[in-house]
């Protein structure tokens, strides 16, 4: 068994992993495709492994479809996109491939993605308010996948079923993110009480990378100066692409390397007057990465699929409509430009070249 296993803390009380583990029914394990979650999940699978519970792990990965980090194909070789990525962790993880589950929200049986439902609404997932990229496009679409599986148990058991949710957010990434605990109660219904474990939250960055490298775990090519370098130089994070949480090198990169989604979402804060960031505006960002000094994209996808088409369909179908919401006022310098028109202010919006 991993020493490590036995030395996470909630508050003031220490946490045997093991024996969290072992009192699970389901104990689901998120992978992103990212560097954090297959940390967290890897944790949690040598404690099932450890009380002999592993064939109650399941994985799951919540699509964002377009928006999330897709395939290329670099002289000759083929990346995956995140979520076959999180396939294949969950397949060297020892999950069987039934076990393993993608869902993505539709809607009239039909991909409803995230940009669609910004546009219809005319406002951003901003932090601290209404941060609903999370909640509503993965957390209660994992928690609906279970449902059903949930309520057989009931029925066959007579109790609600005990379910563990395993997250790799780490107190590295955010302040938001430091203040979380490592265990806390997140559901307790008839059917399910679900508990949220963050086994990988005190463990640093630069940590998990060279854990990734050392025990040969395949990471995902946006973490890359260019796909195959395998030098952790480019993106941060491997989320949304572009993310309204993420830093300026990574919008930078994110631009550069995904220019037509870019000029999606410029379209949509521009007919909806509210930028993607309360800080910077999408077309803002675009120019500054066409300036010398902004990072090297490496690769530039041209987004020629016809789910990319789909959601570009959807959004700007979207966007004929009144917005739902009464627009945000814009709070950075001057207006926002129209896409492909950055203002005079737009190449010293702070923080830009911030490494």
């Amino acid at each position: 068994m991993n020493a490590q296993l036995g030395l996470f803390v909630t508050g003031s009380a220490p946490l045997d992993a093991v024996e969290l583990v072992a009192r699970q029914d389901f104990t689901i394990l998120n992978l992103s495709g990212g560097k954090d979650g297959l940390r967290a999940a890897v944790i949690a699978r040598d404690a099932a492994r450890a009380a002999g519970v592993e064939d109650r792990l399941w994985t799951v990965h919540a699509s964002l479809g377009p928006m999330e980090w897709p395939s290329c194909m670099v002289d000759g070789v083929r990346y995956p996109s995140v979520g076959e990525l999180a396939a294949e962790h969950s397949r060297l993880l020892g999950v069987p491939p039934e076990r393993h589950l993608e869902v993505r929200r539709h809607r009239d049986a039909v991909p409803y993605d995230l940009l669609t439902f910004i546009a219809e609404r005319g406002d951003w997932p901003w932090l601290g308010r209404a941060r609903f990229c999370t909640g509503d496009w993965k957390t209660k679409l994992i928690y609906g996948a279970f449902s059903a599986r949930v309520r057989r148990f009931k029925v066959r058991h007579g109790r609600p079923a005990r379910v563990l949710n395993v997250l790799g957010m780490r107190a590295d990434e955010s302040r938001d993110r430091r203040n979380l605990p490592v265990l806390r109660r997140r559901a307790d219904n008839s059917h399910r009480v679900v508990e949220e474990w963050l086994p990988a939250h005190a463990e640093s960055t630069a940590f998990v990378k060279e854990w990734t490298d050392r025990e040969g775990w395949p990471h995902h090519w946006a973490y890359d100066s260019r796909p195959g370098a395998g030098d952790w130089a480019g993106c941060s994070r491997c989320g949304c692409a572009p993310c309204v949480f993420a830093n300026s090198r990574d919008l930078l990169l994110v631009v550069a390397r995904r220019p037509r989604l870019a000029a999606l979402y410029a379209e949509v804060e521009y007919r909806r007057g509210v930028p993607f960031n309360p800080n910077t505006s999408i077309a803002a960002v675009i120019e500054a990465a066409s300036h010398p000094g902004a990072p090297d994209p490496g690769v530039v996808l041209d987004e020629d699929t016809a789910d990319f088409e789909a959601l570009e369909r959807a959004v700007r179908l979207g966007l004929e409509s009144p917005p739902k919401r009464k627009p945000r006022p814009w709070q950075g310098p001057g207006s926002l430009p129209a896409p492909g028109v950055v203002g005079c202010d737009s190449c010293s919006v702070p923080g830009l070249f911030d490494q």
